[in-house]
């Protein structure tokens, strides 16, 4: 529902498809040049796999816990916990981020939603400051999962790296995101098939 959302509120046809009308209402509604439109929303799409999924994917057989999480899972807790995406949220994000203790529950609660995965009690309370108001946590995956995405930018500084469209800062921006290069080659796809329709 989030592309569909962002739809309706920038004023177009919400018909779940991102295409050269949603991105250009989507420029003019953030206020983003074509060359910031381009990068944001390629981010956005990658990271989103092509704007589907809104929310962690936890659901972690144990050896993906011992590779995606091996701080906080040895063998023996990596089986006791497979595929029970509640229960791994709440150890691998316990104490951190602003969360409390396993028992809290503040790691399944306050686990990665929007468009570039919000994580954490303590960004979660950020961004209902940035944004002015309460927010449900469960609303970053949907009426939020765009402008959580800009506040991310905006708060890592990450606008510096979109004045221009170049592999380079596309790059560096991928870094900046995601710690290293991954799915680099979809994100500069992305980015200069966007900026190309921007600039139609």
């Amino acid at each position: 529902m989030s592309l569909k959302t962002l739809q309706s509120k920038v004023g177009v046809k919400p018909d779940g498809v991102f295409g050269k009308q949603t991105l250009k209402a989507c420029m003019e509604h953030f206020g983003l040049t074509p060359e910031s439109a381009s990068h944001f929303f390629a981010q956005c799409a990658h990271e989103t796999g092509n704007f589907i999924i809104f929310r962690e994917n936890l659901n972690y057989s144990a050896d993906g816990l011992l590779r995606i999480f091996p701080k906080h899972f040895d063998a023996v807790k990596a089986r006791q916990y497979a595929r029970q995406p509640e229960r791994i949220a709440n150890r691998a994000y316990a104490n951190r981020m602003g969360n409390g203790d396993e028992a809290s529950g503040d790691g399944w609660r306050y686990r990665g939603r929007g468009a570039i995965q919000l994580t954490g009690k303590n960004n979660y309370r950020e961004f209902a400051d940035w944004v002015g108001k309460t927010i449900d946590p469960d609303d970053v995956a949907d009426m939020y999962a765009f402008e959580s995405a800009q506040f991310f930018f905006d708060r890592n500084k990450l606008w510096k790296y979109c004045d221009e469209v170049t592999n380079t800062n596309i790059a560096l921006l991928t870094r900046a995101i995601n710690g290293g290069t991954h799915g680099i080659e979809d994100r500069k796809a992305k980015t200069h098939k966007y900026y190309g329709w921007l600039k139609e």
